[in-house]
């Protein structure tokens, strides 16, 4: 179904296109980790607590084993948030509805966020725990082959990050990943290159604005623009990426800049599939599985990682 004049009228009202996200992250980070909660369902799946070093600091993770593990396949999960909001308490209960409608073992990666901890942080705390569950194979009974890389939204920028680094670093290589409707790009302006930055960069909940105060919170400087493991989309360099899914929302403003994403790896000479959710608004993946669109991206999922 479209979306009508009264829910379009509803999102606009909810998009608060005139707060400074600059001024209100810590706000929003304290609301996160109010509504955050931890299903406590030990018939589906059991929780394991780890850290791995990286650098001065440990990067926490959460691991999520379903009761019937399909063992043959890891999910390697990082979260959205724009790279400032969001942490592993408040992706909870997605990760458990991941375990629990994948059947496979979910890691949820604890990253540094901005703007404490700028580019590049992030990506090098997400490359310190997946190069641990690449190369140490006794950690969790896995061979690298059985390792995904999933992430929605920053967390998508993240894990192509991942994949760039691990490719042009020599230590691993993922042979599989799954982008959420990620950020890939460097442009939301009004002169964007891709449409959907204008077209739903207004009235959809995720606005460009919000995407650009953001950005600014991320980057340690101008110069970060410019470097692809912070918009893996101006990579010169495609070749040997892994296997990819990548899924966008039809309303959401990186939609196009996502699509374009595949298409350059297809380019490359990489396997990719692209697939666009029909009404769908950026940030659904988080809403409970009950959800219509939330069910039909689970079996795209399935399909992708059965293939």
């Amino acid at each position: 179904m479209a979306i009508s004049k009264a829910m379009r009228a509803a999102l606009s009202a909810l998009s608060y296109p005139e707060i400074d996200v600059k001024k209100t992250y810590p706000l929003e980070r304290e609301l996160k980790r109010i509504a955050s909660w931890r299903i406590k369902k030990p018939h589906l799946y059991r929780i394991w607590e780890h850290e791995v070093p990286c650098g001065d600091h440990k990067v926490p993770v959460r691991i999520f084993t379903p009761s019937e593990d399909k063992r043959h396949l890891v999910l390697l999960f990082f979260h959205g948030g724009g790279w400032v909001t969001g942490n592993i308490d408040s992706y909870d209960g997605v990760c458990a509805d991941m375990a629990a409608l994948t059947g496979r073992m979910v890691i949820s990666v604890d990253y540094q966020l901005a703007p404490e901890h700028p580019f590049p942080a992030a990506p090098e705390d997400c490359y310190a725990v997946a190069r641990e569950i690449f190369l140490q194979d006794g950690l969790l009974g896995t061979r690298p082959e059985e390792i995904v890389l999933i992430g929605d939204s920053a967390g998508g920028n993240l894990a192509a990050a991942v994949s760039l680094m691990a490719r042009d670093r020599g230590e691993f290589l993922p042979t599989r990943q799954i982008l959420i409707y990620p950020a890939v790009g460097n442009d939301y302006s009004d002169s964007s290159p891709f449409p959907s930055v204008r077209e739903n960069g207004s009235g959809y909940l995720l606005t460009a604005k919000r995407i650009r105060d953001y950005m600014e919170l991320y980057r340690a400087s101008e110069a970060d623009l410019g470097d692809p493991y912070f918009a893996p989309l101006i990579a010169k360099d495609f070749s040997r990426q892994p296997d990819t899914l990548i899924i966008t929302a039809e309303y959401c403003p990186l939609r196009d800049e996502a699509e374009a994403y595949g298409e350059k790896l297809r380019a490359a000479g990489n396997r990719v599939e692209i697939l666009r959710m029909p009404d769908a608004l950026h940030g659904y993946f988080s809403l409970p599985a009950s959800f219509k669109l939330v069910r039909q991206t689970y079996e795209i999922i399935n399909r992708f990682l059965e293939d």
